[in-house]
């Protein structure tokens, strides 16, 4: 029996631009193992570990993550995955990252979500949450019954600070300036496959079509229209 090879890939794009959706219907469809910078940071300030009390140290101030305490935290938790495919979110943010990352393993694809800017901004500040469930709408795709109320409690939604015109506006320009050199450093080894579009659901059909050729479909689901 031929054992294919084991898919190491990456997934990017701004905030906002669709890699939550994106990354969960992977997970659904190719049975990868997901991998969320932001997912594995909050576990461990949760959780009080020694490399969370230090990124909490830094978040407080404001300031960002160093790289070093950012490749440790993801480099041992991908030791546990290396039998397994797997997709990273949300690291590598910074080329030193990058190469860190590549004196472990070697990348196979790194997925780009090419969302315009003026459409992200759109899309994040029609965003608005109910902060005890943690119940998401959007004004313009899923608006609650009634305007600023959650539909099932009846309590108050608010926006989050991350969601503010001015905020987003911040948010998209530190993305472009500290990923953009990432993006290149990948395009340059020829790993790079960049997706885009306005609409997730537009999108996903071709990044489907990309991973097939990698990976078989596992789900249950009908593979010739994957939702």
């Amino acid at each position: 029996m031929v054992v294919s090879p084991l898919l190491r890939a990456v997934i990017m794009g701004p905030p906002g631009s669709g890699k939550g959706t994106v990354s969960a219907r992977i997970i659904k469809h190719f049975g990868v193992k997901h991998l969320s910078s932001g997912d594995l940071l909050r576990d461990n300030m949760q959780k009080n570990t020694e490399v969370g009390i230090l990124a909490k140290s830094y978040i407080d101030q404001g300031r960002l993550i160093p790289d070093d305490i950012m490749t440790q935290l993801m480099l041992t938790e991908l030791k546990g995955l290396d039998q397994h495919n797997w997709l990273l979110d949300g690291f590598p943010r910074t080329v030193a990252q990058a190469e860190a990352l590549d004196k472990e393993c070697h990348v196979d694809t790194v997925i780009d979500l090419d969302v315009p800017f003026e459409t992200i901004k759109c899309r994040l500040t029609a965003r608005w949450i109910h902060p005890a469930s943690g119940r998401v709408y959007n004004l313009e795709f899923s608006p609650p019954k009634v305007q600023g109320i959650d539909d099932i409690t009846g309590e108050p939604l608010v926006q989050r600070d991350d969601d503010k015109p001015e905020t987003v506006s911040r948010r998209l320009q530190a993305y472009d300036a500290q990923t953009k050199p990432v993006l290149e450093y990948y395009r340059e080894k020829g790993l790079l496959k960049s997706f885009s579009g306005t609409e997730t659901n537009k999108i996903w059909p071709h990044i489907y079509a990309f991973l097939q050729t990698k990976l078989p479909d596992v789900s249950q689901k009908n593979a010739a229209t994957p939702r």
